[in-house]
């Protein structure tokens, strides 16, 4: 059970992953030694999954990012899922329920490396269709 303690330990971590345990346990008032054992368990118990660090694509020179939803014949769905795992301008990948069979976030430096991309996505066995929606501006990550 997560109580109101590690619950606010995850906020901390959340908003910025390196703030040092001191800060979180000045900030609750434990031990520093508390924080790190109430991390540990959090770790594993799955409820932290990992850390990472958010980039900004545009600075890396991928100048489009696409939400792009694919929809895909039912028994092939496990076949795109694994070939598109491997690609690297896949980011992001999800099964879904909604209105896709399958969420991917896509980088691409260009116009033109974008619409390989989304033309080698059309030309996937089982992929029906390929929804791109090019991500203008995040509003909130």
């Amino acid at each position: 059970m997560i109580d109101e303690k590690d619950q606010r330990i995850i906020e901390h971590l959340t908003r910025c992953s390196r703030t040092p345990t001191s800060e979180i346990a000045r900030f609750l008032g434990l031990s520093d030694v508390a924080v790190i054992k109430r991390i540990r368990k959090l770790e594993q118990r799955g409820v932290i999954k990992k850390y990472t660090v958010v980039v900004d694509p545009k600075k890396l020179g991928y100048n489009f990012v696409s939400l792009t939803g694919l929809d895909v014949e039912p028994d092939k769905l496990l076949e795109v899922v694994n070939l598109l795992k491997g690609r690297d301008y896949v980011r992001y990948l999800a099964i879904t329920s909604g209105d896709h069979t399958i969420m991917a976030t896509i980088w691409a430096k260009d116009n033109e490396e974008f619409t390989e991309v989304i033309n080698e996505l059309k030309n996937l066995p089982g992929v029906k269709r390929v929804c791109p929606a090019v991500v203008l501006d995040v509003v909130k990550e």
